[in-house]
């Protein structure tokens, strides 16, 4: 199967994005195949977690089926649910690379498209089978994949699907691990029961995380006075068989529905308020600040409408919206927070933008499954859930985001205000190693920031002592001048601030705060003096870098400054300080850096000069040179430097030939005259070639004059003169 098979271009709320697919989809998408062809078992299970992919793997599976001529122009039938179905994905398929797509408007449109046998694609919802007539295609090339098999097959409607195509395969996908109520062991028994442990391929939450695909959640419980009744929960939630191992909101929607007395309780205008509030608070304090974007679950539309009313008293009436489901019959304070499809489709679309209006939606149902938003971060939880809705629900905040702004999503939050992360056992009916992983409290992460800081003060902090002087400088830059050792440290302080990020502000980071400090100095002079060249402030989080603007430190001799002259002059009285030799050491490559950065395209001769500069970094970083040597030959380079600048503005050549000029008198031996007259003579070569670099006929025509010029001034080995020269200046071109 080509690699090509695993890409996807599909389009999301009116873009279009390309798919690539990980390993783990591949590794299924490869025994469905295998699966189909086999005529001993035509039934398999697939369970890859919320946020894994599923609906991409399904899609190139029946690519593959519909493509492979080992099918036979067969027939692949995917069983998809209303949400999905109204999916952009689900709506463009022809974009995925498919040709004609059936989808089956009704239950009589679906059975003639079986019975006329019709090839391709069919996309249908399961409640079209419905009383369907058996055999109503007996053709044994037939596949039929079901998403969300869990719930999809559950019934008669499963055993009208399996009767109509009696001889088709039939694989089941779930974003869920299979309960242990007797429902989830049915989907076991019709998908999964030639197969150990029940599945085709399994890729589990705890594999998810491990691989990055998903991030881990925690939970908090909000404060005991926000929490509802308890005892309210336990009579007409918890006590309910019904939604033993639930798996649709809609399901569990009817059971709230008769729960009178508990969604009073949830919508009691008093403490919507008082939780809007908390909400407000909190979103300020914890989520806008890294940059991320919240759900507010509610119970039902109606506490959606109340949460707005009540959001719009502490926050900004634009950084929150309401989205939920139309209905004809609504009351004007419903209809009023009614969106078009477009106007839906915009939000959405917004919601997914790191800087976009809104900041916060508020739902009960729409967009708690299929909805993909990486920037979404907290989910403030109001609604009563359970096992399969429940996973589906919080899993919209595992998705992993970073960008070049210092966003870098590491986990994702549940603010509880219904007591389900009280008993998480009891809130997901599943074999504890399925839901390995799943989420944890915050609590858990404050014990381990506890751990990781006992682990600085042991390992790290020591190194410099308690303040940052020069003989601390000294010490971090020589303990740390082993690369993997620095490595270790970044991975170490990455850690660190990663849980920091998450729990701050806390009065539990109070003992903390002086040593974070101090671990965030070394990292960023460890990061500045040794990888000048990686902006080392773009690595810092959001909270961290509030942080280091307060207390800053890069280059260990002072903060650059815009006003600060760097020149040959300032780099010699660096060598002359009194301070250890180390630190001049890299008190001069990080003002050589900077003088690269900042002139180097005006004047490329500065080039090969701050290349020699990285090569003395390497040296001394490897052990191959000490401290002195390093500065002998960096006070070296400063002369060198020096002298070049002093000739450069005495030449009347130009900024590129003056590089020709400086590299045929320092690298060539040529003596000043002749290396003025071979840049003076090469300098309108150039100016007939200007696109030589990236062009292969200017540059063949440009060699062939070279070589005349090199040889007119006695040069024997013409084309190694030329590679050295055209290799330098396309270095100093970039």
């Amino acid at each position: 199967m080509g690699n090509w098979y695993y890409i996807l271009f599909v389009r999301k709320d009116g873009e279009l994005s390309k798919v690539v697919l990980r390993p783990h989809q591949m590794r299924a998408v490869e025994k469905v195949v295998a699966r189909s062809r086999d005529p001993e078992k035509r039934r398999g299970l697939i369970w890859h977690t919320q946020g894994a992919g599923k609906t991409y793997t399904m899609v190139t599976v029946a690519k593959h089926l519909l493509e492979d001529p080992r099918f036979g122009n067969p027939t692949v039938l995917m069983i998809v649910d209303r949400n999905e179905l109204q999916q952009q994905l689900f709506q463009n398929l022809d974009a995925v690379g498919f040709g004609r797509v059936h989808v089956a408007r009704s239950k009589r449109h679906l059975r003639d498209l079986l019975r006329n046998d019709t090839r391709g694609l069919i996309v249908s919802m399961i409640h079209k089978f419905d009383r369907a007539d058996a055999d109503l295609n007996t053709r044994i090339n037939i596949f039929v994949l079901v998403d969300e098999a869990h719930r999809s097959t559950g019934g008669d409607l499963g055993n009208y699907l399996m009767g109509a195509l009696p001889n088709a395969t039939f694989v089941g996908f779930t974003g869920t691990p299979i309960d242990k109520t007797s429902h989830g062991k049915g989907t076991f028994k019709v998908f999964g029961g030639g197969d150990p442990g029940g599945y085709l391929d399994k890729y589990s939450i705890k594999e998810s995380i491990e691989d990055g695909t998903t991030v881990p959640l925690h939970y908090q419980m909000a404060p005991n006075d926000l929490i509802v009744d308890r005892e309210a929960m336990e009579k007409e939630f918890w006590a309910v068989a019904e939604l033993e191992g639930v798996a649709e909101v809609d399901e569990l929607n009817r059971v709230l529905d008769r729960a009178v007395t508990l969604k009073n309780m949830l919508k009691n205008r008093e403490r919507v308020d008082r939780i809007a509030r908390f909400v407000a608070d909190h979103f300020r304090r914890y989520v806008d600040p890294m940059g991320y974007k919240a759900f507010l679950v509610a119970v039902d539309r109606e506490a959606c409408c109340r949460f707005k009313e009540a959001l719009d008293r502490h926050l900004p009436p634009e950084w929150s919206r309401v989205v939920i489901s139309r209905g004809h019959n609504d009351p004007p304070h419903l209809k009023r927070y009614h969106l078009s499809d477009d106007e839906e489709a915009a939000v959405r679309k917004a919601f997914r933008k790191p800087d976009g209006l809104p900041k916060i939606l508020i739902v009960t149902e729409k967009l708690l499954t299929g909805y993909d938003a990486p920037i979404l971060y907290c989910m403030y939880l109001d609604k009563p859930m359970r096992d399969h809705v429940l996973l589906q629900a919080i899993a919209r905040v595992n998705r992993p985001y970073e960008d070049g702004e210092g966003r870098h999503k590491k986990s994702g939050l549940i603010v509880d205000f219904v007591g389900i992360f009280d008993n998480l056992e009891r809130a997901l009916a599943f074999d504890s190693q399925d839901v390995e992983g799943v989420v944890e409290g915050l609590d858990v992460l404050q014990q381990h920031c506890e751990e990781l800081m006992a682990q600085a003060r042991q390992e790290y902090l020591p190194i410099a002592g308690n303040t940052i002087d020069d003989k601390a400088l000294e010490a971090i830059l020589l303990h740390f001048r082993d690369r993997d050792r620095r490595e270790e440290f970044y991975r170490f302080f990455r850690e660190v601030q990663e849980t920091y990020e998450i729990l701050s502000p806390s009065p539990a980071l109070r003992p903390f705060l002086e040593d974070y400090r101090r671990l965030v100095e070394m990292y960023r002079l460890l990061r500045s003096n040794y990888e000048p060249h990686v902006s080392v402030d773009k690595s810092f989080l959001r909270k961290t870098a509030e942080i280091v603007q307060k207390h800053t430190a890069t280059c260990a001799v002072r903060e650059p400054k815009e006003t600060y002259e760097i020149g040959p002059a300032a780099l010699l009285a660096l060598v002359y300080e009194e301070r250890p030799d180390t630190v001049k050491v890299f008190n001069l490559l990080c003002e050589l850096h900077r003088l690269v950065e900042s002139r180097g395209h005006e004047q490329p001769h500065l080039i090969p000069i701050g290349e020699r500069a990285e090569a003395v970094r390497r040296a001394f970083e490897e052990r191959q040179i000490t401290s002195q040597q390093a500065l002998a030959e960096l006070e070296a380079l400063a002369q060198t430097l020096r002298e070049a600048e002093e000739q450069r503005r005495k030449s009347a050549l130009s900024p590129q030939a003056f590089v020709v000029a400086w590299w045929a008198r320092v690298q060539k031996g040529m003596s000043p005259e002749e290396a003025e007259r071979l840049a003076a003579s090469v300098e309108p070569v150039f100016n007939q070639y200007p696109h030589w670099a990236v062009s292969k006929s200017q540059e063949r025509g440009l060699r062939k004059r070279l070589y005349k010029n090199l040889i007119q001034v006695g040069v024997q080995d013409v084309v190694a003169w030329a590679d050295e020269m055209l290799a330098l200046l396309r270095r100093t071109a970039r």
